[in-house]
Protein backbone atom coordinates (compact mmCIF):
# COMPACT_ATOMS: atom_id res chain seq x y z
CA UNK A 1 0.00 0.00 0.00
CA UNK A 2 1.41 3.38 -0.95
CA UNK A 3 1.48 6.03 1.72
CA UNK A 4 1.18 8.78 -0.88
CA UNK A 5 -2.51 7.98 -1.40
CA UNK A 6 -3.10 7.64 2.36
CA UNK A 7 -1.27 10.57 3.91
CA UNK A 8 -0.10 12.84 1.08
CA UNK A 9 1.07 15.71 3.29
CA UNK A 10 3.19 13.40 5.44
CA UNK A 11 4.58 11.61 2.37
CA UNK A 12 5.65 14.95 0.90
CA UNK A 13 7.40 15.96 4.13
CA UNK A 14 9.28 12.67 4.32
CA UNK A 15 10.34 12.82 0.67
CA UNK A 16 11.47 16.44 1.00
CA UNK A 17 13.65 15.69 4.03
CA UNK A 18 15.20 12.55 2.53
CA UNK A 19 15.85 14.33 -0.77
CA UNK A 20 17.89 16.90 1.18
CA UNK A 21 19.70 14.04 2.91
CA UNK A 22 20.48 12.43 -0.50
CA UNK A 23 20.96 15.30 -2.99
CA UNK A 24 20.26 14.20 -6.55
CA UNK A 25 19.18 10.68 -5.58
CA UNK A 26 15.65 9.46 -6.34
CA UNK A 27 13.38 9.03 -3.31
CA UNK A 28 10.90 6.18 -3.76
CA UNK A 29 7.31 5.72 -2.67
CA UNK A 30 6.63 5.02 0.98
CA UNK A 31 5.12 1.59 1.50
CA UNK A 32 3.50 0.16 4.60
CA UNK A 33 5.85 -2.12 6.50
CA UNK A 34 3.96 -5.06 8.01
CA UNK A 35 4.57 -5.92 11.63
CA UNK A 36 4.81 -2.41 13.08
CA UNK A 37 2.77 -2.20 16.28
CA UNK A 38 2.96 1.51 16.95
CA UNK A 39 1.93 4.54 14.97
CA UNK A 40 2.37 4.07 11.25
CA UNK A 41 5.43 2.20 9.97
CA UNK A 42 6.74 2.53 6.42
CA UNK A 43 9.73 1.63 4.31
CA UNK A 44 11.27 4.00 1.77
CA UNK A 45 14.32 3.97 -0.50
CA UNK A 46 16.46 7.04 -1.15
CA UNK A 47 19.14 6.28 -3.70
CA UNK A 48 20.83 3.06 -2.52
CA UNK A 49 19.76 3.55 1.10
CA UNK A 50 16.68 2.05 2.74
CA UNK A 51 14.90 3.63 5.68
CA UNK A 52 12.07 2.85 8.06
CA UNK A 53 9.72 5.75 8.83
CA UNK A 54 7.56 5.83 11.98
CA UNK A 55 4.81 8.43 12.10
CA UNK A 56 1.97 9.52 14.36
CA UNK A 57 -1.32 8.50 12.68
CA UNK A 58 -3.27 11.52 11.37
CA UNK A 59 -5.78 12.79 13.90
CA UNK A 60 -4.19 10.78 16.73
CA UNK A 61 -2.52 12.34 19.75
CA UNK A 62 1.20 11.54 20.08
CA UNK A 63 0.86 9.57 23.31
CA UNK A 64 1.72 6.02 24.36
CA UNK A 65 2.60 3.77 21.45
CA UNK A 66 1.88 6.64 19.04
CA UNK A 67 4.55 8.85 20.62
CA UNK A 68 7.11 8.10 17.92
CA UNK A 69 9.46 10.92 18.96
CA UNK A 70 9.89 9.17 22.32
CA UNK A 71 11.20 6.16 20.36
CA UNK A 72 13.57 8.36 18.37
CA UNK A 73 14.99 9.76 21.63
CA UNK A 74 16.00 6.37 23.02
CA UNK A 75 17.52 5.34 19.67
CA UNK A 76 19.46 8.60 19.56
CA UNK A 77 20.70 8.13 23.13
CA UNK A 78 21.94 4.61 22.30
CA UNK A 79 23.63 5.60 19.01
CA UNK A 80 27.28 4.58 19.06
CA UNK A 81 26.84 2.58 22.28
CA UNK A 82 27.44 -1.12 22.88
CA UNK A 83 23.71 -1.70 22.30
CA UNK A 84 23.05 -2.16 18.55
CA UNK A 85 20.15 0.02 17.36
CA UNK A 86 19.12 1.47 13.98
CA UNK A 87 20.60 4.91 13.34
CA UNK A 88 18.14 7.83 13.30
CA UNK A 89 18.62 9.94 10.14
CA UNK A 90 15.76 12.45 10.36
CA UNK A 91 13.33 13.70 13.01
CA UNK A 92 10.38 15.99 12.25
CA UNK A 93 8.58 17.25 15.36
CA UNK A 94 5.82 19.02 13.42
CA UNK A 95 2.57 17.16 14.09
CA UNK A 96 1.84 14.59 12.89
CA UNK A 97 5.45 13.92 13.86
CA UNK A 98 7.69 11.30 12.30
CA UNK A 99 11.26 10.06 12.23
CA UNK A 100 13.32 8.00 9.82
CA UNK A 101 15.88 5.38 10.81
CA UNK A 102 18.20 3.07 8.94
CA UNK A 103 16.57 -0.11 7.64
CA UNK A 104 18.32 -2.87 9.61
CA UNK A 105 18.49 -6.10 7.63
CA UNK A 106 18.18 -9.28 9.65
CA UNK A 107 15.64 -11.68 11.11
CA UNK A 108 13.82 -11.37 14.42
CA UNK A 109 12.57 -14.84 15.32
CA UNK A 110 11.32 -16.05 18.69
CA UNK A 111 12.71 -19.63 18.73
CA UNK A 112 10.04 -21.32 20.89
CA UNK A 113 7.03 -19.47 19.43
CA UNK A 114 7.57 -18.48 15.79
CA UNK A 115 6.82 -20.74 12.85
CA UNK A 116 10.07 -19.81 11.07
CA UNK A 117 12.69 -22.49 11.61
CA UNK A 118 16.04 -21.40 13.00
CA UNK A 119 18.98 -23.77 13.28
CA UNK A 120 19.00 -24.76 17.00
CA UNK A 121 22.71 -23.91 17.39
CA UNK A 122 22.04 -20.46 15.89
CA UNK A 123 19.04 -19.93 18.18
CA UNK A 124 21.17 -20.89 21.18
CA UNK A 125 23.97 -18.51 20.22
CA UNK A 126 21.51 -15.66 19.65
CA UNK A 127 19.84 -16.12 23.04
CA UNK A 128 23.21 -15.99 24.81
CA UNK A 129 24.29 -13.01 22.70
CA UNK A 130 21.24 -10.94 23.57
CA UNK A 131 21.56 -11.75 27.27
CA UNK A 132 24.84 -9.80 27.02
CA UNK A 133 23.11 -7.07 24.98
CA UNK A 134 20.55 -6.72 27.78
CA UNK A 135 23.34 -6.35 30.35
CA UNK A 136 24.88 -3.58 28.24
CA UNK A 137 21.49 -1.88 27.84
CA UNK A 138 21.04 -1.88 31.61
CA UNK A 139 24.50 -0.33 31.94
CA UNK A 140 23.46 2.72 29.88
CA UNK A 141 23.54 6.07 31.69
CA UNK A 142 19.89 7.05 32.15
CA UNK A 143 21.01 10.69 32.19
CA UNK A 144 22.35 10.47 28.63
CA UNK A 145 21.70 13.84 26.91
CA UNK A 146 18.54 13.86 24.83
CA UNK A 147 17.01 10.77 26.44
CA UNK A 148 14.62 12.77 28.64
CA UNK A 149 13.87 9.67 30.69
CA UNK A 150 10.55 9.40 32.55
CA UNK A 151 10.33 8.97 36.31
CA UNK A 152 11.52 5.48 37.32
CA UNK A 153 9.01 2.66 37.68
CA UNK A 154 9.52 0.42 40.71
CA UNK A 155 8.33 -3.14 41.30
CA UNK A 156 5.20 -2.00 43.17
CA UNK A 157 4.25 0.37 40.35
CA UNK A 158 4.78 -2.31 37.70
CA UNK A 159 2.68 -4.78 39.71
CA UNK A 160 -0.12 -2.25 40.17
CA UNK A 161 -0.20 -1.38 36.47
CA UNK A 162 -0.38 -5.00 35.29
CA UNK A 163 -2.76 -6.07 38.07
CA UNK A 164 -5.30 -3.65 36.57
CA UNK A 165 -4.85 -5.29 33.16
CA UNK A 166 -5.30 -8.80 34.55
CA UNK A 167 -8.36 -7.81 36.60
CA UNK A 168 -9.99 -6.47 33.42
CA UNK A 169 -9.89 -10.02 32.01
CA UNK A 170 -13.04 -12.10 32.69
CA UNK A 171 -12.53 -14.24 35.80
CA UNK A 172 -13.11 -17.52 33.94
CA UNK A 173 -10.13 -16.76 31.67
CA UNK A 174 -7.71 -16.21 34.57
CA UNK A 175 -8.08 -19.17 36.95
CA UNK A 176 -6.53 -18.39 40.37
CA UNK A 177 -5.43 -14.99 39.06
CA UNK A 178 -6.61 -13.18 42.20
CA UNK A 179 -4.58 -15.49 44.44
CA UNK A 180 -1.49 -14.85 42.31
CA UNK A 181 -1.99 -11.07 42.53
CA UNK A 182 -2.38 -11.28 46.31
CA UNK A 183 0.82 -13.31 46.66
CA UNK A 184 2.76 -10.92 44.44
CA UNK A 185 1.45 -7.95 46.45
CA UNK A 186 2.51 -9.64 49.70
CA UNK A 187 6.11 -10.04 48.60
CA UNK A 188 7.12 -6.92 46.63
CA UNK A 189 10.95 -6.85 46.80
CA UNK A 190 13.17 -3.90 47.58
CA UNK A 191 14.18 -2.02 44.46
CA UNK A 192 17.50 -1.90 42.66
CA UNK A 193 18.92 1.31 41.16
CA UNK A 194 16.85 2.17 38.06
CA UNK A 195 18.23 1.39 34.60
CA UNK A 196 17.10 1.88 31.02
CA UNK A 197 14.44 -0.76 30.25
CA UNK A 198 13.32 -1.96 26.83
CA UNK A 199 9.98 -3.25 28.12
CA UNK A 200 9.60 -6.17 25.68
CA UNK A 201 13.13 -7.52 25.44
CA UNK A 202 13.29 -10.89 23.66
CA UNK A 203 14.70 -12.38 20.45
CA UNK A 204 11.52 -11.48 18.56
CA UNK A 205 12.53 -7.83 19.00
CA UNK A 206 16.19 -8.19 18.06
CA UNK A 207 17.24 -8.37 14.41
CA UNK A 208 20.05 -10.88 13.94
CA UNK A 209 22.34 -11.85 11.10
CA UNK A 210 23.72 -15.32 11.70
CA UNK A 211 24.57 -15.51 15.39
CA UNK A 212 25.08 -11.75 15.75
CA UNK A 213 22.56 -9.21 17.05
CA UNK A 214 22.51 -6.22 14.68
CA UNK A 215 19.59 -4.11 15.95
CA UNK A 216 17.30 -4.05 18.99
CA UNK A 217 13.94 -2.76 17.71
CA UNK A 218 10.37 -2.04 18.92
CA UNK A 219 11.08 0.56 21.61
CA UNK A 220 7.44 1.65 22.06
CA UNK A 221 7.31 0.94 25.80
CA UNK A 222 10.86 1.76 26.94
CA UNK A 223 11.10 3.17 30.44
CA UNK A 224 13.44 3.48 33.40
CA UNK A 225 13.12 1.07 36.30
CA UNK A 226 14.30 -2.07 38.07
CA UNK A 227 16.48 -4.20 35.75
CA UNK A 228 14.75 -7.37 36.95
CA UNK A 229 11.55 -6.23 35.20
CA UNK A 230 13.22 -6.73 31.79
CA UNK A 231 14.99 -9.89 32.95
CA UNK A 232 11.90 -11.64 34.28
CA UNK A 233 10.18 -11.06 30.94
CA UNK A 234 13.15 -12.14 28.79
CA UNK A 235 13.59 -15.40 30.72
CA UNK A 236 9.98 -16.42 29.97
CA UNK A 237 10.93 -17.14 26.37
CA UNK A 238 13.63 -19.67 27.24
CA UNK A 239 11.21 -22.57 27.77
CA UNK A 240 8.53 -23.74 25.31
CA UNK A 241 6.68 -25.43 28.18
CA UNK A 242 5.60 -21.99 29.38
CA UNK A 243 3.38 -21.83 26.27
CA UNK A 244 1.16 -24.96 26.08
CA UNK A 245 -0.27 -25.56 22.57
CA UNK A 246 1.74 -22.55 21.33
CA UNK A 247 5.39 -23.30 21.98
CA UNK A 248 7.73 -25.93 20.55
CA UNK A 249 10.99 -27.36 21.86
CA UNK A 250 14.29 -26.02 20.51
CA UNK A 251 17.12 -28.46 21.30
CA UNK A 252 20.02 -26.86 23.17
CA UNK A 253 18.28 -23.55 23.82
CA UNK A 254 19.79 -22.06 27.01
CA UNK A 255 17.56 -22.26 30.05
CA UNK A 256 16.81 -19.47 32.50
CA UNK A 257 19.80 -20.22 34.75
CA UNK A 258 22.30 -20.13 31.88
CA UNK A 259 20.82 -16.92 30.49
CA UNK A 260 20.98 -15.30 33.94
CA UNK A 261 24.63 -16.37 34.34
CA UNK A 262 25.43 -14.87 30.94
CA UNK A 263 23.66 -11.64 31.85
CA UNK A 264 25.46 -11.40 35.21
CA UNK A 265 28.87 -12.10 33.63
CA UNK A 266 30.49 -12.92 36.95
CA UNK A 267 28.67 -10.29 39.00
CA UNK A 268 26.74 -11.26 42.17
CA UNK A 269 23.33 -12.89 41.76
CA UNK A 270 20.33 -10.56 41.77
CA UNK A 271 18.03 -10.87 44.80
CA UNK A 272 14.35 -11.84 44.51
CA UNK A 273 14.56 -12.95 40.87
CA UNK A 274 11.78 -15.49 41.49
CA UNK A 275 9.33 -12.66 42.24
CA UNK A 276 10.18 -11.01 38.91
CA UNK A 277 9.94 -14.33 37.06
CA UNK A 278 6.44 -14.72 38.51
CA UNK A 279 5.64 -11.10 37.61
CA UNK A 280 6.63 -11.76 33.98
CA UNK A 281 4.21 -14.68 33.84
CA UNK A 282 1.41 -12.60 35.34
CA UNK A 283 2.05 -9.90 32.71
CA UNK A 284 1.89 -12.47 29.90
CA UNK A 285 -1.38 -13.87 31.28
CA UNK A 286 -2.77 -10.32 31.42
CA UNK A 287 -1.73 -9.51 27.84
CA UNK A 288 -3.08 -12.76 26.43
CA UNK A 289 -6.30 -12.46 28.44
CA UNK A 290 -6.77 -8.89 27.20
CA UNK A 291 -6.26 -9.96 23.56
CA UNK A 292 -8.61 -12.93 23.90
CA UNK A 293 -11.28 -10.75 25.52
CA UNK A 294 -11.05 -8.20 22.68
CA UNK A 295 -11.48 -11.01 20.14
CA UNK A 296 -14.51 -12.48 21.94
CA UNK A 297 -16.11 -9.04 22.27
CA UNK A 298 -15.70 -8.50 18.53
CA UNK A 299 -13.28 -5.58 18.95
CA UNK A 300 -10.47 -7.33 17.10
CA UNK A 301 -11.41 -10.49 15.17
CA UNK A 302 -8.59 -13.03 15.48
CA UNK A 303 -9.66 -16.69 15.88
CA UNK A 304 -6.03 -17.58 16.71
CA UNK A 305 -6.65 -16.03 20.15
CA UNK A 306 -8.79 -19.06 21.02
CA UNK A 307 -5.55 -21.05 21.39
CA UNK A 308 -4.53 -18.94 24.39
CA UNK A 309 -6.52 -20.26 27.41
CA UNK A 310 -4.14 -23.17 28.24
CA UNK A 311 -1.15 -20.81 28.17
CA UNK A 312 -2.92 -18.17 30.29
CA UNK A 313 -3.74 -20.84 32.88
CA UNK A 314 -0.16 -22.19 32.75
CA UNK A 315 1.33 -18.72 33.24
CA UNK A 316 -0.73 -18.18 36.39
CA UNK A 317 -0.13 -21.73 37.70
CA UNK A 318 3.66 -21.65 37.17
CA UNK A 319 3.91 -18.13 38.64
CA UNK A 320 2.26 -19.43 41.82
CA UNK A 321 4.61 -22.43 41.83
CA UNK A 322 7.65 -20.15 41.52
CA UNK A 323 6.47 -18.08 44.49
CA UNK A 324 6.32 -21.33 46.52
Amino acid sequence: MSMATQVPELAARVRDRLARHHPGAPVGELTVLPGGHSGLTYEVAAGDARYVVKAVPPGQRPVGRNDVLRQSRVLGALAGSMVPVPGVVAVDETQPAWFAMDFAAGEAIEPVLDDHEVDPATARARMLEIASVLRRLHGTDVHTPGLDAPAPLDAAGELERWSRTLRAVPVELRPDGEELLARLADGVPHGLPPVLLHGDFRLGNVLCVGERAVAVVDWEIWSVGDPRIDLGWFLLFADHRNFPQLGHAVPGLPGEAELLDTYLDGRPALPAMDWFRALGRMKMAAIMGHNLRRHREGKHHDPDQERLPPTIAAMIRTARDILG
